[in-house]
């Protein structure tokens, strides 16, 4: 819970949202990130970027104090329970939902309720506008006291927790709470439209149906596998990322944490990648999910045709290109890292990866039953025939790095979208008069692989063609279905040998060992792979070592550092947890099988 030089660690947040927006809560009690109106939008409170200059709203006890927090259940509503020499105070916490939809402003509600004994607490709002480049004006607009700047109205409620005072360039309170009494405080936020002030009554119930909401809507998931509260919490950490408005995935709700502190890896996540939003449907369709599956990828359709046959590796959230891409000086960074993004310059790069995974997605909607329309089916087959004129091309990779090069999880991604493409015209989804040569090209793309980036050396598929590099990467291969199993078999042991960054975790490629953190989906992608290959056991003896790296809340970043244990890089990460997802589930998969008794044994063991 410490903070060090105002800064508290990544792990230490809890996420909270409302399908528009995410809330980041540290441990001490200060939302410390937050975008308005939309998770897209620059920031009112990011003192996770700058303690000084970002702006938060803080609510916790005067003193010391010791925390304990969970998640209500299987929701997204927190609650933190603060001891102090005192008493005893707990703090519910949720973005609030109106019958399980929008409402028409943000509403962050936190109930106070006092435990033990009597606990004096205060509260400050302190905004700070368009990335604390515009401070708040504070003003009175009859009973209510607002903040406003960028287009923003911000007011405080308080029912018993204290009298709203104003600063010059905040709200704050302050109250003591007794054994057995309730307080309420409410921030509410419009974007250009008048700011409704809310009723006591009204928020408490909100905050009550938002849990309900919450458990609803997991509770039609259909998932009876192994750690199942683990994938339970995954699934709503990626729930959280879904722009409830058009369904698209965003990355991560956060921008410019770093994968190596006091560095310079520091990106905008807040956009919807290709890549992550077909993962993310991929397993949201194994969960039984299928309403959302529905509004997302008809999302990633819509967004695709904007530049199709050519793909972007992401698009706004709007399902628009994207445009900006701004290093906002001003700001701190986390712990100094710096520069600060606003916009994610990656936009323009040429990711081959992107096709395959666009047809996989549309291969495994299909394979639930559904059916692709004649639009759909004609703009996925122009973008099968643009890929096959690209995949000779040098490009920058899933990784998005500078150097563009013949990366072999590129080409074998590339294989992977002219494969799904003939499955798919031969089932009639997409017209078949390019069959034989999407053919041809699957199969001299596969013989291209196999001559230019195997290495008996490193007896392992190379990171990329004419150099004997290793990329965790390439273990998508076997989800991929590429045909080459021992080969890839033997690649699993090699990147385990040599990429290994402590128990279980793996980093991503041989250019990042010892630069930065270990990344955490590429240790999924072992289990997935290890399971998918038939070696179960290995597979959950891997996952058992991985697990206990999630933060105490069970979310993770995108990276852990292996000295430390921090975590690194943008968070919660939907790729981290989508990972996760559908490693437990190919175990899952892996005990309905003839002969999956050590499977079954040990998905068994998982559960207890």
């Amino acid at each position: 819970m410490k903070r060090r030089d105002g800064f508290a660690l990544i792990g230490s947040y809890a996420a909270i949202g409302d399908g528009r927006t995410v809330a980041l809560i540290a441990a001490d009690g200060s939302v410390d990130f937050l975008s308005l109106p939309s998770l897209h939008a620059p920031t009112t409170f990011a003192a996770m970027l700058d303690p000084e200059r970002g702006g938060r709203f803080t609510l916790a006890p005067t003193g010391d104090f010791e925390v304990a927090r969970r998640y209500a259940g299987r929701t997204n509503v927190l609650e933190t329970t603060y001891r102090t020499g005192a008493g005893v105070v707990r703090v519910t916490e949720a973005l609030t939902l109106q019958d399980g939809g929008l409402l028409p402003w943000v509403e962050l509600a936190r109930r106070i309720e006092g435990m033990e004994g009597s606990v004096p607490l205060e509260w400050r709002l302190e905004p700070r506008f368009d990335w604390g480049r515009e401070p708040p004006c504070i003003v009175r607009r009859g009973e209510l006291f607002v903040a406003e700047g960028a287009g923003l109205q911000l007011a405080v409620r308080s029912w018993e927790a204290g009298e709203v005072e104003p600063e010059e360039d905040a709200l704050t309170g302050s109250f003591e709470i007794a054994a057995g009494e309730r307080a309420m405080l409410v921030l509410v936020a419009a974007h250009e439209q008048p700011l409704h002030a809310p009723s006591r009554d009204h928020v408490e119930a909100r905050l009550d149906a938002t849990r309900r909401v919450w458990e609803r809507w997991l509770g039609m998931w259909a998932y009876d596998g192994p750690w199942e509260e683990e994938v339970a919490r995954s699934v709503l950490a990626l729930k959280l990322l879904v722009y409830a408005p058009d369904g698209s995935i965003a990355a991560a709700p956060t921008t410019s944490l770093p994968e190596v502190v006091g560095g310079d890896k520091n990106y905008d996540y807040r956009y919807a990648w290709v890549r992550d939003s077909a993962f993310t449907l991929d397993a949201l369709m194994r969960l039984g999910l299928p309403e959302q599956v529905q509004q997302s990828f008809a999302w990633l359709l819509r967004a695709v045709r904007e530049t199709a046959p050519d793909l972007r590796p992401f698009y706004d959230l709007g399902g628009g290109i994207p445009g900006r891409s701004e290093e906002l000086a001003h700001l701190r960074g986390y712990r100094d890292s710096q520069p600060v993004r606003y916009g994610n310059a990656a936009r323009t790069q040429l990711q081959l990866g992107s096709w395959g995974d666009l047809l996989e997605t549309a291969d495994l909607y299909v394979s639930e039953g559904n059916v692709l329309d004649r639009e759909t089916g004609d703009m996925l087959a122009s973008c099968v025939d643009r890929v096959s004129i690209l995949w000779p091309d040098e490009d920058s990779g899933m990784w998005e790095l500078d150097e563009h090069r013949h990366y072999t999880s590129s080409k074998i991604a590339v294989w992977m979208a002219l494969d799904r493409a003939v499955r798919l015209a031969e089932d009639g989804q997409l017209p078949d008069s390019h069959v034989p040569q999407w053919r041809e090209q699957r199969n001299r793309l596969h013989a291209w692989v196999e001559e230019s980036c195997w290495s008996d050396e490193l007896g392992a598929y190379r990171g990329w063609a004419g150099e004997d590099s290793l990329d965790s990467g390439v273990l998508r291969g076997v989800r991929m279905g590429y045909p080459e199993r021992d080969r890839l078999g033997r690649t699993i042991d090699t990147i385990r040998e040599r990429l290994a960054a402590g128990p279980g975790l793996i980093y991503r490629t041989s250019e990042h060992v010892g630069e930065e953190g270990a990344f955490v989906a590429c240790s999924f992608w072992v289990v997935e792979a290890l399971t998918r290959l038939g070696r179960v056991d290995e597979a959950c003896e891997a996952m058992e070592l991985i697990l206990p790296h999630a933060s105490d809340l069970g979310l993770f970043s995108e990276q852990i550092d292996p000295a430390s244990g921090e975590h690194l890089g943008n968070f919660p990460q939907g790729l981290s947890h989508l990972a996760l997802i559908n490693a437990a589930g190919a175990i899952q998969d892996a005990a309905g099988e003839p002969g999956g008794a050590s499977a079954r044994a040990r998905a068994g063991a998982a559960r207890r």
